[in-house]
């Protein structure tokens, strides 16, 4: 029950979260303030009707942008939209406060510095500054119209000199507010181009350019951790070793770019008769080693003939295509604890027979 009504109160969502939060550490503040401003009122240098209608109407506007920070997802409104509302909010709490509470009236000026501040986390530096054009702005007007209407709590000088003070340190805030809002961007922007670098250069030592398949690096990691499984393995795997054959002829008749269309088409062929948990990875030039977990030899026997059958259809442009592209492999199944350099040794062996047997064929050790 109490997770339920946690989740209805402050939703799951983490982002939503982090904004509910924020709204319950500027609800806190406003408590505060309430606070000091009835112990203004306590000790008689404060407006008791001012306060009683300040403390309603703070209340009243915390309560409703936590309605409105829960909802904003399913409103569309952004972060800085909020931000925006919440800190015009504030200022006009300001100012009532700066009327009410008495000879400690300059003292709250400074709040208006924390909601700049604040405002730096959502908001772009144009509304920033904008926001401190109407801070001033409301500032100035509010003291003239006290001034004229209250000389005596609130003399002309004091006045001129409050909006003196205030109106320079908000600008000097919005100004290092808005640095480092820009700072910020920037250093979001490079945290994007340094993941999306650190993907590619994942990518770069894990994938083969040229075939999109997995390299030999990546090959042995994969083997590896096959390896370090505890016990003996509870199904038969298989390890295959292929090779195209004359590919060497290939390249000195036609060229390496033709070479290179002979390698991919053979790769997106091969690929293409295989299963998602199975992997083939480019294990050097025109060899390649093909990992069949949950496979016995005669199933990886009959997957190899496909393969083969799909490689000797493929056709290249480059190529005249006198001889089909075929392939020699030779394939074994892993014995149980046996190291994975002595399957691919034996594979080897298989396959050496392979190609001097006549090639385009699959001989099982």
């Amino acid at each position: 029950m109490l997770h339920k009504l946690s989740v209805l109160l402050l939703s799951a969502d983490p982002r939503l979260r982090r904004l509910l939060g924020y709204w319950a550490g500027s609800g806190l503040f406003y408590l505060i303030a309430i606070g000091v401003l009835h112990m203004q009122v306590r000790a008689g240098s404060a407006s008791a009707h001012g306060a009683f209608l300040l403390t309603w109407f703070g209340v009243a506007g915390v309560l409703f942008f936590f309605a409105l920070v829960r909802v904003s997802f399913a409103l569309r409104i952004a972060p800085w939209q909020l931000a925006v509302m919440q800190a015009l909010f504030a200022l006009v709490c300001n100012i009532g406060a700066y009327a009410v509470i008495g000879p400690i009236r300059g003292a709250t000026l400074m709040v208006l510095l924390v909601v700049m501040v604040f405002c730096t986390f959502s908001m772009r530096p144009r509304a920033t500054l904008g926001l401190c054009a109407t801070a001033i702005g409301a500032l100035g007007l509010s003291m003239w119209w006290l001034a004229e209407h209250d000389p005596l709590h609130f003399p002309a000088q004091v006045e001129q000199m409050h909006f003196a003070i205030i109106s320079c340190s908000l600008i000097a805030v919005t100004l290092l507010t808005g640095e480092m809002s820009k700072l910020r961007s920037r250093m979001k922007q490079q945290k994007q181009e340094l993941l999306a670098a650190m993907g590619k250069i994942r990518t770069l030592a894990t994938v083969d350019e040229l075939t999109s398949l997995v390299n030999r690096r990546y090959m042995n990691e994969v083997l590896s951790a096959e390896e370090r499984r505890h016990g003996a393995p509870a199904q038969a795997l298989c390890i295959a070793l292929l090779d195209i054959d004359f590919f060497k002829s290939v390249n000195d008749r036609h060229g390496h770019d033709a070479g290179d269309s002979v390698l991919r088409t053979f790769a997106a062929a091969a690929r293409a008769e295989l299963r998602a948990v199975d992997v083939l990875a480019r294990w050097g030039g025109e060899e390649f080693l093909l990992m069949l977990p949950a496979t016995d030899v005669a199933e990886a026997a009959l997957v190899l003939r496909r393969m083969a059958e799909r490689v000797r259809a493929i056709r290249i442009a480059q190529l005249d295509m006198e001889r089909e592209v075929t392939f020699s492999a030779g394939l074994v199944q892993r014995h149980a604890g046996e190291p994975f350099a002595e399957t691919i040794s034996r594979a080897d062996k298989a396959m050496y027979r392979a190609k001097t047997s006549g090639r385009n064929q699959v001989v099982t050790a």
